[in-house]
């Protein structure tokens, strides 16, 4: 299996107004830049912004103070976000998506498994209001990294209807191979 690492289709804005989201901090980091009069210290904040029924976003934000950063990371996390395919409280495919040198593996499960996962994807898929899936967290296992590469997975799953569309014809396209050199 081939890692996907951009975006395939369009992507639809999701106005975020009319949802009841919820925003969980993933991480918050002390960052420094040095310059010539010496350091200058920021908050880097990671926020994963959901309404729990398939609508999730991350927001990545800088500020001098942590409650300015965590505020502009949901606000960047409420223009982000995406709709996510679940079916039956898990996705509708396996799909592993690669962001830097992380990469992330999201299989569905079967009913009653919940969510085995690190803490990282686990924030996402609990906002996507996903329940039941198995994920893997392959190479490096920076948070901002992860989190991108999960968001871009969720943002490549196609509604079960378009995987079993595709799934008979190419089971079609088989058949007839078959029937041809008969």
């Amino acid at each position: 299996m081939r890692a996907i690492n951009k975006v395939v289709g369009k992507r639809v804005k999701i106005d975020a107004s009319e949802l009841d989201l919820e925003e969980r901090l993933i991480t918050l980091d002390r960052v420094n830049k040095v310059v010539k009069g010496g350091r200058r210290l920021r908050f880097r904040a990671l926020v994963a912004v959901g309404d729990g029924k398939g609508h999730v976003g991350i927001g990545l934000a800088k500020a001098t103070g942590v409650p300015e950063a965590i505020r502009k990371a949901n606000a960047a996390g409420r223009k982000d976000l995406i709709e996510v395919p679940v079916v039956n409280t898990t996705i509708p495919h396996e799909i592993l998506a690669r962001f830097g040198a992380s990469k992330v593996l999201l299989k569905p499960a079967v009913p009653g498994t919940g969510i085995v996962a690190s803490n990282t994807i686990r924030a996402v898929l609990e906002l996507a209001g996903i329940k039941d899936i198995l994920s893997k967290s392959l190479g490096n296992s920076n948070q901002v990294n992860v989190v991108k590469a999960t968001m871009l997975a969720l943002t490549n799953l196609r509604k079960s209807r378009e995987v079993v569309t595709e799934g008979e014809t190419g089971f079609e396209a088989q058949e007839e191979n078959v029937n041809e050199t008969r």
